[in-house]
């Protein structure tokens, strides 16, 4: 039985374009606010969601997300609220993937078997757990595969020809090509050496591959859309939603202002698709 990750990308290819992957954190500023803007994000464009699961050592993520987090842990965000909020978007959208992102300690803590059971009631579609190598598949990967989820994983600049069938063994759903060696939100993407990546991972799977890290703007999502099969912005509409914030809390311009970014965004997208029929 397919995914409704994989439905989507079959979709998408048909359409003969790249997905746009949005990233917000589960429950930042608030609860509330970031059902909002979950529930916005298919509307303004995006086509799958990514949804940070909030910890306190997040030792992959620049300041952007890691602020992020922590406001939704102040915010009182745990991991029952974050499949919570999966929960009551599935109320109203029975089709677009939510993937959740984060750390593997939270979902330890919760307990693995409970975890997975409630994450695929809830409607969640994948997990991306940038801390659990291949080397540690048993742990949670070969489970949550069991149970119906993709298991995401990244490659990066520094996976070589020899790491990256390790890495792609018991992927599913995608890959995720991290496009910058560092921490996320730093500098633009080099659209030709992500294009080399891309072709050089492309022959190793036929799984798709989506692009992140450094994408904040039409431009910079054209151009990774123009190479890839999906597209992944997150520190940028962190960044939106954080600039609308008065006083560390939610403002009339946090929904408009996340939104008309992933509009935006979704606009280079599709419009890369559009020149490259031309």
């Amino acid at each position: 039985m397919t995914t409704r990750i994989e439905r989507r990308f079959a979709a998408l290819k048909e359409e003969g374009r790249a997905a746009l992957m949005t990233f917000v954190m589960g429950g930042d500023p608030d609860y509330g606010t970031a059902l909002a803007i979950v529930k916005a994000l298919p509307p303004a464009g995006a086509d799958l969601i990514e949804i940070g699961m909030p910890f306190t050592d997040p030792m992959a993520d620049g300041p952007a997300i890691q602020a992020a987090g922590l406001r939704a842990l102040k915010g009182g965000q745990t991991m029952k609220r974050t499949l919570s909020l999966v929960r009551e978007f599935r109320r109203g959208d029975d089709t677009t993937p939510i993937v959740l992102m984060g750390y593997y300690n939270p979902i330890y803590i919760y307990g693995v078997e409970r975890f997975l059971a409630d994450a695929k009631s809830a409607g969640v579609d994948g997990l991306i757990v940038v801390d659990l190598p291949p080397e540690e598949d048993s742990e949670l990967c070969l489970p949550a595969m069991k149970a119906g989820l993709n298991f995401i994983r990244l490659a990066t600049p520094t996976t070589d020809e020899k790491r990256l069938p390790t890495v792609l063994t018991n992927t599913s759903g995608f890959v995720y090509y991290v496009s910058i060696t560092g921490i996320t939100g730093a500098a633009a993407p080099d659209a030709r050496k992500v294009g080399a990546a891309v072709a050089r991972i492309k022959a190793h799977t036929h799984l798709p591959v989506a692009v992140g890290f450094g994408v904040r703007d039409a431009a910079s999502a054209a151009a990774i859309a123009g190479i890839a099969d999906g597209v992944v912005v997150g520190s940028a509409i962190v960044e939106a939603l954080r600039g609308s914030l008065i006083e560390g809390k939610a403002s009339a311009r946090t929904l408009p202002d996340v939104t008309s970014l992933v509009a935006e965004l979704a606009r280079g997208v599709r419009g890369a698709a559009v020149a490259a029929a031309k």
